[in-house]
């Protein structure tokens, strides 16, 4: 299977009589942006931009999609299988990226699990989308409509609005070309018979209560483990649907861009033979955390898989699924490397996790979500600010009278992601 991304390097945005990139700025035609994202659902839309260094919060935030459209393969229109195009395989032929760009949905609370973006202070430093050019959706639900029914309109139409920006821009030369490339795995372990065997296991919410994720446009929370090839998360297969507190939520963006997807792929054939993506959903049950990773290592057992990386999504109880997968995994004479973050409290002295195994013995962490931050007061609001009263690592006396806010690094879309794709790390002292 093979991949091209097209990244066509996005430095800033604008409004624009015409969607179009033109000598790296993204033009955005506000009028013809917006008819793509009419909803029923909606009372109110509106669009607004947000760029790097500039005095602006974004909240509260539930997704941030990057603008991708297929060229070639598929169907060459649209993204986002089971979602914006007919249900077909991702991961093969071209695919146009509008690199350094992201569509942020924005609007009246979902679940207080949401966050923010502040595009340039201290809360800057800590979230990857103070780098990127915004597009935001705004929303505002109809009176009386019902939450899940509202996630769904905002979760589809930041998707539409992502690939609509793409297609609008499906004539713009490519910057630079990206080509990922595997066979099979059987194909790839008789190229490769000496190199370790690496599996990665991607763990994802799937709990049901606005806490899910969606693969090929299906909610996994019924599903059992399953494979995909890498170049399929690359290309829009998996969508995030949840409300997992915003420092560790994979957002869709983080999916399509999973840095250790990118990362086994870059050593595949030279130190290690990456066999692929095994997604596991997270359950809310003990009986479903246990089957899940039981099935997970079992995938392992069968492929012949030598090593395992496991990621986990959120924390709390699903630092059981994270503790349950590593020790089956172990169990099964197969290492595990696991990447999490913590919840140390404010002190950083409580205990990091909500579980423990002793054979989770190899741990890269990516933050403590608790850690304490102040965020200066910025210019232009985007959203709600009181919206911090209901956000994890928020309350009501984070935002101050001046407009700053006390919070935990928690609340910051990204801040802690647990697949690494984060600027939180640590040193040797």
């Amino acid at each position: 299977m093979r991949l091209e991304l097209h990244k066509v390097k996005v430095r800033d945005v604008r409004w624009g009589d015409a969607t179009k990139v033109e000598g790296g700025v993204l033009y955005v035609d506000k009028t013809s942006a917006l008819e793509e994202v009419k909803d029923d659902a909606f009372a109110k839309v509106d669009l607004e931009l947000a760029r790097p260094g500039e005095s602006t919060r974004i909240i509260p935030v539930k997704d941030c999609i990057e603008p991708r459209v297929k060229l070639s393969g598929g169907n060459g229109k649209e993204y986002f299988p089971g979602f914006c195009s007919p249900m077909q395989r991702a991961g093969s032929g071209a695919t146009l990226v509008l690199d350094g760009a992201a569509v942020v949905t924005c609007g009246s609370i979902v679940a207080f699990q949401e966050g923010f973006i502040d595009m340039s202070g201290e809360g800057a430093r800590y979230t990857h989308f103070s780098k990127t050019n915004n597009v935001v959706l705004v929303v505002e639900p109809v009176e009386g409509l019902d939450k899940h029914k509202y996630e769904a309109a905002l979760r589809i139409a930041g998707l539409k609005l992502a690939t609509y920006l793409a297609r609008a821009c499906k004539d713009s030369k490519a910057d630079e070309v990206a080509t990922f490339e595997k066979g099979s795995t059987a194909e790839e372990s008789a190229k490769y018979p000496d190199l370790p065997k690496i599996l990665y296991v991607c763990m994802s919410i799937a709990q049901g209560l606005l806490h899910d994720t969606y693969v090929y446009g299906e909610d996994i929370k019924l599903s059992f483990p399953f494979l995909l090839h890498p170049n399929e998360v690359l290309d829009g297969a998996v969508v995030s649907g949840n409300c997992v507190s915003a420092c560790d939520k994979n957002t869709t963006y983080h999916h399509v861009n999973n840095p250790v997807v990118c990362d086994l792929y870059e050593r595949h054939g030279k130190d290690l033979n990456f066999l692929g993506v095994v997604i596991s959903p997270e359950s809310t049950v003990l009986a479903g955390k246990v089957r899940n990773a039981l099935m997970s290592a079992a995938i392992g057992v069968e492929l012949g898989a030598d090593g395992v990386v496991i990621t986990e999504e959120g924390y709390g109880n699903p630092d059981t699924d994270l503790c349950l997968t590593a020790k089956y995994f172990e169990e099964a004479g197969i290492k595990a490397v696991v990447i999490s973050d913590e919840a140390a409290g404010t002190d950083g002295k409580s205990q990091s996790l909500a579980d423990a195994t002793p054979e989770m013995n190899a741990f890269v962490s990516t933050g403590n979500v608790n850690e304490m931050i102040v965020v200066p007061p910025m210019e232009k609001i985007i959203g709600e600010a009181e919206a911090i009263a209901l956000l994890s690592g928020g309350s009501a006396e984070s935002l101050r009278e001046d407009g700053s806010m006390y919070v935990e690094l928690q609340s910051v879309i990204g801040s802690t992601v647990e697949i690494g794709y984060g600027n939180v790390g640590c040193e040797w002292v």
